[in-house]
C-alpha cells in the first residue's frame, strides 16, 4: 500500500511465487543434505571433464587417422617431383619431394625411398624467392620461426630430419625452371589451402567421429606425427611418459618449443662459396650427418676396390724395372731390421693411408648393433667374431701396403645404419712417427656400442720375406651392458721378394677376451704350408670358450666360409660368408666433403701421390712422396731445435694403462628421452640433446600442485554445502 489516501497494491505473478518456493526448497534441501549434494557435483565434474578427454582423444584420433589415410594411399599425391633444397648456404641437395594434402614427404630416392623428413604444411607460409642463378626458388617457412618438421615418417620412421643439417623453421626449394616451380607454387597453394581435405581410403569414419575398421593400436605409431620434430611438448608417446614419470596423457601441451635456428640469406657469401652446385649435388642426405648447420658435411664413397677372393688377388709378379729399384733397396738391409725407417718404392703402396685401412672393420657395423640386442652372453660373443671376421674379406688387388701416416694425420668417415637410422662414426689419428702408432675412436652411442684403441705397426726383414706386425689392440664397449671385448689383430706376412712370386698372407693367433661374461674366442691365421694347395691358403681356425669349457670350433677361411660346430648340441652350419649377396648389404661409407677436409687429413694430404698412382706414373708418385716426407723430416727438426714438443689434437695418452684414449671420448649409455643425434664437427663427436631434466620435474611439480588444487576444491565445497 502507498501513502495517501488512494492504495494501490502489487500482488506477486504466480511464476515469480513458484521461482521463490523452488529456490527456498533447494536450500532447504541443500542444508540438510549438503555433503551428499557436495560430492554429486563433484561427480558432475568429473564425468564432464572425462568426456571431454573423450572427446579430445577422439577428435586427435580422427585428424590422425586422415593423415595416415592420406599418406597410404599411393593415388593421393597432388604432385611429385626432384627438386634441389638448401637448409644453409654450403650446399644443395637434390631430394624427390612428394606433394600431399597437409604434408610435403621428402626422400632420398623415388625407388628405394629412404626417407628425410616431412614438412607439416599446416604451420607453414609459402613465399617465391629470388634467385640469381638458373631456375624458380621458394621458400617454406614458420612465420614464428617454430619448427616445421614431423617427429615420424609416413611408416613410422623415427627421429626424421633433425639427423640431417637442414634449419628447424624454413627449407629453400629450387625446381629446374621457372614453369616447374610455377607448377610446385600453385599446388603448394592448394596443399595449403585444402590440408584438412585427406581422403579416407583405409576406413570410414562413423557417427559422432567414431572410427571403424581397424582398430586404434595399428595407428598408434602415428599419434605424434601432428607433433613437431623436436622439443614438443607432446615429443615423448604416451606410454613412454606413463612408464617413466606416471602423468596423465594429456598433460601436456602441442606447442613446439624448438629453439629458433636463424636463417643467413646473404648472397655475397653464396657467391663466394668453395664447391660448386655439381659437386654438392652429389652429397647424399645419409651422409650429411650433422643435425644442424655446425655439423661435419659427409658425402657418400662411390668407388670400392675388391679383390678376388682366393690367392689370385694375394698375389703378384714384379716387373724387371720394380724388381731391379727393390734390389737396390734390399742389398741396404740385413735380416731382423725393422722397415719403419725404410723409404719404400711407390709401386708396392696401396693409394690410401693406414688410417684409412683400419676402418675396413666397421663397413658391417650393423653387426654389433644386433649383438647388443642378444640377451645371452655367448650369442653376444658370436655376433662379435661374426664382427670381426667381416673386416678380413675387402682387400687390395697384387701386394700392396697402404701409406705410412704423417705424424698429426687425420682421418674420419661414418657409415649410416638405415635399420635404426644412427651413425657410426670413426676417428684416427697419427699420435706418434717413431714409433708409428695410429690411434682410433670408433663411436655409434645410440645403437650402443664404441670401441678405442691404438696400433704400433712394425716391419721385419728376414730375406727373402718380411713381416708387417700390427702390435695393440682394441677395446669393444657395450656401453649397456658394461662389457668390455678387448680385440688383437693378426700379422701380414709376404714372400717371394728376392725371387719366386710375391705373396702376402695374414697369420698369427689373435683374441677376443671379455672379462665380465667370461666368454673368449680364439682364433689362429695359418700361412700355407710349402707342399699346401690352394684350398690351405686363408685359413682359419678357432673356438669359443666359456672359462675352460669349449662351447663351439670353427674353421674355414678368412676371405671366405667359416663353420661353426656347437659342441653342446652337435649343430654345424655356415657361420660367416661373404657372398655377393653379403656385400651388397655392406653399410654406405661416408666421407668428409673434400672442401671441408683439413690440410692433415688422409685424403687432402696424399692427394698427389694418390693420383699419380692410380694414372701409372710412379716418377710422380715418388717425387710428391718425397715432399711430404721432407716436410715431415723439417717440421721435427723444428721442434727439437726449439726444444718443442709434439702434441696430438684429438688423443691423449694414459701413462697409467700405457694407452691413447680419444679426448672427447663419452661413454654414456644412450637415452632415448634426452638425447635426439649423435654428430661430428672438427674430430669432436657431440650429442644433441633435448635437456628434459628441468622440463619435466617442472612438470611434475604442476601436476602435483593441480592435484593439491583440485583437493583443496573439493573440500571447500564440501565444507560450504555441508
Amino acid at each position: 500500500q502507498t501513502s495517501g489516501n488512494s492504495s494501490e497494491s502489487f500482488p506477486k505473478s504466480q511464476k515469480t511465487m513458484l521461482y521463490l518456493a523452488a529456490l527456498n526448497a533447494l536450500c532447504s534441501f541443500l542444508l540438510q543434505r549438503g555433503r551428499a549434494y557436495s560430492h554429486c557435483i563433484y561427480l558432475f565434474f568429473s564425468v564432464l571433464n572425462q568426456v571431454q578427454k573423450k572427446n579430445y582423444r577422439q577428435e586427435k584420433k580422427r585428424a590422425t587417422k586422415q593423415l595416415f589415410s592420406a599418406l597410404k594411399d599411393p593415388s593421393v599425391v597432388i604432385t611429385a617431383d626432384w627438386l634441389k633444397i638448401r637448409g644453409t648456404l654450403k650446399s644443395w641437395t637434390k631430394l624427390w619431394c612428394v606433394l600431399k594434402p597437409g604434408v610435403l614427404l621428402i626422400y632420398k630416392t623415388p625407388k628405394i625411398g629412404q626417407w628425410v623428413g616431412t614438412i607439416l604444411l599446416h604451420s607453414c607460409e609459402l613465399i617465391e624467392r629470388p634467385s640469381k642463378k638458373d631456375g624458380f626458388c621458394f621458400k617454406l617457412f614458420h612465420p614464428l620461426d617454430q619448427s616445421i618438421w614431423a617427429v615420424k615418417g609416413p611408416k613410422g620412421e623415427n627421429v626424421g630430419s633433425i639427423t640431417q643439417p637442414l634449419p628447424s623453421s624454413y627449407l629453400i626449394f629450387r625446381a629446374a625452371s621457372e614453369s616447374d616451380g610455377r607448377c610446385w607454387l600453385d599446388a603448394l597453394e592448394l596443399a595449403l589451402r585444402c590440408s584438412s581435405l585427406f581422403r579416407l581410403s583405409a576406413s570410414k569414419q562413423g557417427k559422432d567421429g567414431e572410427m571403424n575398421g581397424s582398430s586404434d593400436s595399428a595407428h598408434a605409431g602415428l599419434n605424434n606425427i601432428l607433433h613437431t620434430s623436436t622439443i614438443s611438448d607432446q615429443d615423448l608417446n604416451d606410454s613412454a611418459l606413463e612408464n617413466h614419470h606416471q602423468l596423465e596423457n594429456d598433460a601436456f601441451s602441442d606447442k613446439s618449443e624448438r629453439d629458433n635456428v636463424e636463417e643467413s640469406e646473404n648472397e655475397t657469401q653464396e657467391n663466394s662459396r668453395k664447391t660448386n652446385e655439381s659437386e654438392s649435388d652429389q652429397s647424399e642426405i645419409h651422409g650429411e650427418v650433422s643435425p644442424e648447420r655446425k655439423g661435419t658435411t659427409y658425402v657418400e664413397q662411390i668407388y670400392e676396390e675388391f679383390g678376388e677372393t682366393g690367392e689370385s688377388s694375394q698375389t703378384e709378379t714384379v716387373s724387371e724395372e720394380n724388381k731391379n729399384l727393390m734390389w737396390i733397396l734390399l742389398k741396404q738391409l740385413r735380416p731382423g731390421m725393422d722397415l719403419s725407417r725404410v723409404v719404400l718404392p711407390t709401386f708396392i703402396l696401396e693409394p690410401r693411408s693406414f688410417l684409412n685401412k683400419l676402418s675396413d672393420y666397421y663397413y658391417h657395423a650393423d653387426l654389433l648393433s644386433q649383438a647388443v640386442l642378444e640377451d645371452d652372453p655367448y650369442s653376444r660373443m658370436k655376433q662379435v667374431l661374426r664382427w670381426y671376421l667381416s673386416g678380413f674379406y675387402k682387400k687390395p688387388k697384387g701386394i700392396k701396403k697402404p701409406y705410412n701416416p704423417i705424424l698429426g694425420e687425420t682421418f674420419r668417415c661414418c657409415w649410416f645404419h638405415p635399420q635404426t637410422n644412427s651413425h657410426t662414426f670413426y676417428i684416427a689419428e697419427q699420435v706418434s712417427h717413431h714409433p708409428p702408432v695410429s690411434a682410433f675412436h670408433v663411436s655409434n652411442r645410440k645403437d650402443g656400442f664404441c670401441i678405442t684403441g691404438s696400433i704400433l705397426a712394425r716391419s721385419k726383414f728376414y730375406g727373402n720375406s718380411l713381416s708387417a706386425l700390427l702390435d695393440g689392440k682394441a677395446k669393444l664397449m657395450f656401453l649397456n651392458r658394461g662389457e668390455d671385448y678387448i680385440i688383437t689383430m693378426p700379422y701380414a706376412h709376404c714372400k717371394g721378394i728376392l725371387y719366386g712370386t710375391m705373396t702376402m698372407e695374414l697369420g698369427g693367433k689373435v683374441t677376443i677376451d671379455c672379462e665380465k661374461t667370461n666368454h673368449r674366442a680364439e682364433l689362429e691365421f695359418k700361412l700355407k704350408p710349402f707342399f699346401g694347395g690352394s684350398t690351405s691358403i686363408n685359413q682359419i681356425s678357432g673356438k669359443i670358450k666359456s672359462g675352460e669349457e669349449v662351447l663351439a670350433s670353427l674353421d674355414g677361411h678368412w676371405d671366405g666360409e667359416v663353420h661353426i660346430n656347437e659342441l653342446k648340441n652337435g649343430n654345424a652350419e655356415v657361420f660367416w660368408n661373404p657372398t655377393s649377396e653379403v656385400r651388397k648389404q655392406r653399410l654406405k661409407r661416408h666421407i668428409v666433403l673434400f672442401e671441408e677436409q683439413t690440410d692433415y687429413e688422409s685424403e687432402r694430404l696424399w692427394q698427389h701421390v694418390t693420383s699419380a698412382i692410380n694414372k701409372g706414373d710412379q716418377h710422380k708418385a715418388t717425387q710428391e712422396k718425397f715432399v711430404l716426407e721432407e716436410e715431415q723430416r723439417n717440421a721435427a727438426r723444428e721442434r727439437r731445435e726449439n726444444g718443442t714438443e709434439w702434441k696430438p689434437l684429438l688423443f691423449q695418452h694414459d701413462s697409467t694403462t700405457n694407452e691413447w684414449r680419444y679426448k672427447y671420448e663419452d661413454l654414456r649409455p644412450w637415452d632415448p628421452l634426452n638425447d635426439i643425434a649423435q654428430f661430428e664437427k672438427n674430430g669432436i663427436l657431440q650429442t644433441m640433446e633435448r635437456h628434459l631434466s628441468t622440463r619435466m620435474s617442472n612438470h611434475k611439480t604442476t601436476c602435483i600442485n593441480n592435484q593439491i588444487t583440485r583437493h583443496k576444491v573439493r573440500s571447500l565445497l564440501g565444507e560450504i554445502f555441508f
